[in-house]
């Protein structure tokens, strides 16, 4: 069973910063793709960003590109996301999640194992 621990959110300003981390437990960290996920109350859970098992690849949702970004560090078994220049609709639970295959996945159903999530705050 693998586990995912989110941690690093918070309540901060319009156009701060935040990172967030994922630490994920098993040998097996290497050969997944992760993601990150969020969700604003009253909404559905969206898709943030996603690498692949070795970090050679990347992508995001066209509302964060340019101020998000997503990095793994296998030797620590985590994975990243960086957000710069905050906007309060960035507000909402983000979750970490894990998928069995080699390449990222930008869709819900591709992730086998999820985080319990960390709320962002940001206030304008």
């Amino acid at each position: 069973q693998v586990q995912l621990v989110e941690s690093g959110g918070g309540l901060v300003q319009a156009g701060g910063s935040l990172r967030l981390s994922c630490v994920t437990s098993g040998r097996t960290f290497s050969s997944y793709a992760m993601g990150w996920f969020r969700q604003a109350p009253g909404a559905e859970r969206e898709f943030v960003a996603t690498i692949s098992w070795n970090g050679g690849s990347t992508n995001y949702a066209d509302s964060v590109k340019g101020r998000f970004t997503i990095s793994r560090d296998n030797a620590k078994n985590t994975v990243y996301l960086q957000m710069n220049s905050l906007k309060p609709e960035d507000t909402a639970v983000y979750y970490c999640a894990a998928a069995k295959y080699l390449s990222g996945r930008t869709y819900r159903t591709g992730y086998d194992y999820w985080g319990q999530g960390t709320q962002v705050t940001v206030s304008s």
